[in-house]
């Protein structure tokens, strides 16, 4: 079995709130100095299933990520925790590019990869919060989504999945190859090793650019953006509070509920 997870770089949720910026001229969220970008927690997620899965039927692994900067790290982090070979897909052309555009630029690295029996998303980046990019990398490479996915069992030539849902999970069976966007629900994700952690420094990643996996121009980047940011600005909140005074319990109870229909809370 050949897995392919896909990874994405997110600044580090565990910045303090005041330390969160935004670039309101170019909409994009600045990153805080000497705090470095980390994994996607469900990409993460997405990782540890696919382990589990190598070692229960020995699968083979391999990490995609696409993004400026040292995204090195992520891949790394994935080969630690027990991936085999990682890609990194970087490129001015690829940059601004929308959850259409990126699924684009998944699919033609996949397909440069070549065969694979199932690829592993995490079921939204813990960024944007789009979850939108597993299903439609899935649709341009015409392949079946699952998506909120807690467990994989592989049955012979298909898969049963566990999914997600509000009061407890159902189970989906699919044929292979097929595509699978991982929940936090999977369970903690481990911790690479030592071991891991020197095999992965010394992986030696490929780098590939828009030219190396032939990307249509006017799929990418601004051009081929199906969403635009109108705007990103960090929300302002405010909290007022009122006391009530009366002079016996009884009294501040009625008072407080006609403030609480006053304000049409009940």
């Amino acid at each position: 079995m050949h897995i392919i997870v896909c990874v994405k770089q997110i600044p580090d949720p565990e910045v303090p709130p005041a330390k969160f910026k935004i670039d309101p001229a170019t909409k994009k969220v600045v990153p805080p100095p000497g705090v470095p970008p980390v994994i996607s927690v469900f990409d993460e997620r997405a990782c540890e299933l696919a382990c589990r899965l190598k070692e229960k039927h020995n699968a083979k692994i391999t990490v995609i990520t696409m993004g400026p900067g040292k995204v090195s790290d992520v891949v790394k982090h994935a080969l630690a925790m027990g991936g085999d070979d990682g890609v990194i897909l970087q490129d001015q052309a690829f940059e601004n590019s929308d959850s259409f555009g990126t699924a684009y630029i998944l699919s033609q690295a996949i397909k440069k990869i070549g065969s694979y029996d199932l690829i592993l998303c995490g079921r939204q980046a813990a960024d944007w919060d789009t979850g939108q990019v597993g299903s439609i990398l899935a649709e341009i490479l015409g392949i079946p989504a699952i998506t909120i996915a807690k467990d994989i069992q592989p049955e012979g030539d298909k898969l049963r999945v566990f999914r997600v849902m509000e009061d407890g999970y159902e189970v989906v069976e699919t044929p292979i190859p097929c595509l699978v966007t991982v929940s936090n629900e999977v369970g903690l994700p481990r911790l690479p090793s030592g071991m891991g952690i020197i095999q992965a420094a010394r992986k030696q990643i490929p780098v590939w650019t828009a030219q190396d996996i032939q990307v249509d121009p006017a799929k990418i980047g601004p051009a081929g953006a199906h969403t635009e940011v109108i705007n990103l600005f960090i929300p302002v909140r405010e909290t007022t509070c009122e006391i009530i005074t009366a002079d016996t319990a009884a009294e501040a109870a009625i008072k407080l509920a006609e403030k609480l229909r006053e304000i049409k809370v009940i």
